[in-house]
């Protein structure tokens, strides 16, 4: 697929959190505008900065060549007002896409931070190019509390083609995840949004990750499944055969499964608080 890149100079590069990341975290950060993975289900198609495009959600990505000076600047800004800083990095794009293997704009991010540390940082991604900034994540948890999670929302690959056709192969993340886990950084399996899974999906993430987080297409689209609806998946789940994996009530049965495998409190569902424990580690 042809993605469409353009350099743009952001306003703002640290958005105040809100919705459900209002829970523990103060901010947002998106390196980039669009994604070049285009999964099909991702709520971003249905928000305001893809429905006044005239290209398709994957077939654009704006790069934010400021983002790093924006960064050094507003987080100067909070620290004289003693204001905390917790981080989700990123709630509408993914900050280790494609583009960012030549443009470098999160890893020019997590440079600053380490001179300029938020209090807490989450990394959100499908990515295996974040194995690339170890090196700086080890360096950044000496200053703050880091934690990095990779969506794994299903282990069946033939699963992952039908929704995600472009986003990186699912033993490729298992791997990616195990490198990060074992280089000492705190990591999360992000089961998100939850997809048909075999039986064997949590022997998968067994020793590699410190916590499970669980979403689904009706509580994690912002909009309690409309979006979801919008963009045609339970039409996708029933043409396919997978009706009964899109059930309201699908992150109860999840979450009861994985608590067969994970201590109690190693699972979380969406919409939950945080994982303050982890902080403290």
């Amino acid at each position: 697929m042809n993605t469409q890149l353009n350099e743009t100079h952001t306003k703002k590069i640290l958005t105040e959190a809100k919705g459900y990341l209002n829970v523990g975290f103060t901010h947002s950060l998106n390196p980039y505008s669009g994604c070049g993975f285009s999964c099909l289900y991702c709520y971003v198609r249905e928000m305001p900065i893809q429905t006044f495009r005239d290209s398709t959600w994957g077939e654009w990505v704006d790069i934010k060549v400021n983002a790093v000076e924006k960064y050094r600047h507003e987080i100067k800004k909070l620290r004289k007002k003693r204001s905390p800083v917790n981080l989700f990095m990123s709630s509408a794009t993914d900050p280790y896409q494609p583009i960012e293997r030549k443009a470098e704009i999160t890893r020019g991010l997590l440079e600053e931070m380490v001179e300029n540390p938020p209090d807490f940082l989450q990394i959100q991604t499908r990515g295996p190019l974040i194995t690339r900034d170890i090196d700086l994540l080890i360096q950044l948890q000496e200053k703050c509390k880091v934690l990095v999670s990779m969506t794994i929302e299903t282990d069946r690959e033939d699963i992952k083609k039908l929704f995600a056709p472009y986003a990186p192969g699912i033993k490729l993340r298992l791997k990616t995840l195990r490198e990060v886990h074992e280089a000492g950084i705190l990591t999360q399996a992000a089961i998100s949004p939850v997809l048909p899974f075999t039986p064997d999906f949590p022997k998968a993430l067994e020793n590699i990750t410190d916590s499970i987080w669980i979403d689904t297409l009706n509580i994690g689209d912002g909009m309690m499944g409309k979006r979801s609806a919008r963009l045609g998946m339970p039409r996708l789940f029933k043409e396919n055969g997978l009706e009964k994996w899109y059930q309201k009530d699908i992150h109860v049965r999840v979450e009861r499964y994985f608590k067969k495998y994970f201590p109690g409190h190693m699972v979380r569902v969406s919409r939950e608080e945080v994982f303050p424990e982890l902080w403290n580690k």
